[in-house]
């Protein structure tokens, strides 16, 4: 018989990472011929390719031809960035602004992702048309590379997103799941950060917000620009990680609010709220909420078994 080759096709970066992984799912379920690369973790599922690599890069593009190139990979962690600026910038500004090129090139639509981060979090809600003004190197670094992005390719677009959160493979793949071993280990009293407000984001919406957005355009050029989407329940890191230990029926009483402004680590944004509503317009967006997708993404790595009876059954 005859096999059914989706004509569309899609090229994801950082498809071994916590967002790429679900971006690559969401395109391949929905009739996309996905490719997704990566780096360190690639093989044998994706091809293995450094960004910093501008022939390598061009080759993968040209052989492939993808009508959209997803670009999640990049260096998200605040403190690595402070630490090693030189290849944050790397890869965060000038591989992305390679790859705008090369998208443009071949007339590929190349959504790249961003971050709440280039905000400073004093007057949310924050539209596309507000003035970034990142408070630290990451932020700095991403709101760089929208620019060479887009100075690069004027038909691309920027989608900035707050934390993540989804079906890990480590609890530390992200900021949201990492708080769990703190959660249930009840017997040691656990300072959780109450200042900085959040708004968790499960990568399952992400995904298919760039489906929908590469769906958009191929119907229509005129989608492109910056565009903004996010979960829409505000919550601390304290607020967070009470919702995880109810979601599993754990105890909550030995974690503590601290409401101080942290002293340690990059600065962070006190409340960078996206306002959603350009892509709301579109007709585009899923939100997940937060029980649920926390329920389904950390119940793997429950280790009192017992509850998974209680919670599931």
């Amino acid at each position: 018989e005859d096999v059914d080759i989706p004509s569309r096709r899609v090229l994801i970066t950082g498809a071994t990472g916590l967002l790429g992984r679900a971006v690559f799912k969401e395109f391949n379920e929905n009739n996309w011929n996905a490719v997704g690369c990566g780096y360190r973790r690639a093989q044998p599922k994706f091809e293995q390719i450094n960004l910093l690599d501008s022939i390598a890069v061009h080759e993968i593009i040209h052989d492939f031809q993808p009508h959209v190139i997803v670009h999640c990979a990049a260096e998200r962690r605040p403190d690595v960035v402070e630490s090693q600026p030189d290849a944050a910038s790397q890869l965060n500004v000038a591989a992305s602004g390679n790859l705008a090129k090369e998208a443009a090139g071949i007339g590929a639509f190349l959504i790249y992702i961003s971050t709440d981060y280039v905000f400073d979090g004093t007057s949310p809600p924050y539209k596309e048309t507000d003035i970034p003004n990142p408070l630290n190197l990451y932020g700095k670094t991403k709101l760089e590379g929208e620019k060479a992005v887009l100075e690069n390719n004027e038909g691309a677009a920027v989608l900035r997103i707050p934390v993540l959160y989804g079906e890990v493979e480590r609890l530390e793949e992200s900021a949201v799941t990492v708080m769990f071993d703190k959660v249930q280990f009840s017997n040691k009293s656990a300072n959780m950060d109450h200042w900085q407000q959040r708004f968790p984001t499960n990568v399952k919406d992400v995904a298919t917000v760039c489906r929908q957005l590469a769906e958009k355009r191929m119907l229509d050029p005129s989608v492109k620009g910056t565009f903004h989407w996010s979960g829409n329940e505000q919550m601390t890191k304290y607020e967070m990680a009470c919702a995880i230990a109810d979601a599993f029926n754990l105890p909550s009483s030995h974690l503590r609010p601290i409401t101080d402004c942290p002293v340690v680590g990059a600065l962070r944004p006190r409340n960078a709220q996206l306002d959603c509503s350009k892509l709301e317009m579109l007709g585009i967006g899923q939100r997940t909420p937060f029980r649920a997708g926390i329920k389904e993404s950390l119940w793997p790595f429950l280790v009192d078994k017992r509850w998974r009876q209680t919670v599931f059954h």
